[in-house]
């Protein structure tokens, strides 16, 4: 991912936050042509000081069946993201998009049997706890569990290399600044979080 000074993040709770918020994002690989797998997944923190991303994807799946351990794939995390309109400068200028972007490239490690019946387990919790009547892997069985899982090919991303991006019209001036971030206030969802992450950055 490209990254403009001005735009790089070394924020690791930036990225924590825009994983946890997007977690549906891109499995990207390249070992016998370029792949890419929409998944579920979560940044893995037992050992904080070696997290992973760990996510699962359909056995049938062409990805799956070339994926091993040592491969290298790159997980895509898009977070908020809006246009902005050159209507809202007080000067000719372009239009352009902001937005929050993390993106981990790494090397694979297959799991086991215990670590995906682990991983389907948290992510299960994660979303089913909202439920009115929440339906947690263990409420399962165990042994309807354990067949579902013959279907899941579950791999582990051990980070090499991490990009944080967080494009927030920090290249304009002040009244300029404002100005997007009171038009992006009347706009849908994703305009309101961007705006509300350009007033943070604002402090």
């Amino acid at each position: 991912m490209f990254i403009p000074k001005l735009y790089r993040s070394e924020d690791f709770n930036v990225m924590k936050a825009i994983i946890s918020e997007n977690s549906f994002a891109l499995l990207i690989s390249s070992v016998d042509k370029i792949r890419a797998t929409h998944s579920m997944m979560m940044l893995n923190e037992d050992n904080p000081e070696n997290s992973y991303i760990e996510t699962h994807i359909s056995r049938a799946n062409p990805q799956a069946k070339i994926l091993k351990n040592g491969d290298e794939v790159l997980c895509d995390f898009l977070g908020a993201h809006a246009y902005i309109s050159s209507s809202w400068y007080d000067h000719v200028n372009v239009s352009t998009w902001n937005y929050e972007a993390v993106q981990i490239r790494g090397k694979v490690e297959l799991m086991d049997h215990d670590e995906l019946y682990a991983h389907l387990d948290k992510l299960t919790s994660k979303y089913e706890k909202f439920q009115q009547c929440p339906m947690m892997v263990k409420d399962m069985g165990k042994e309807f569990v354990e067949k579902e899982m013959k279907g899941a090919f579950g791999i582990k991303i051990i980070p090499t290399e991490i990009f944080i991006k967080q494009k927030l019209s920090q290249n304009r001036k002040e009244s300029d600044f404002d100005n997007i971030i009171s038009q992006l206030e009347t706009s849908d969802d994703n305009a309101r979080k961007i705006a509300g992450k350009m007033k943070l950055i604002k402090k």
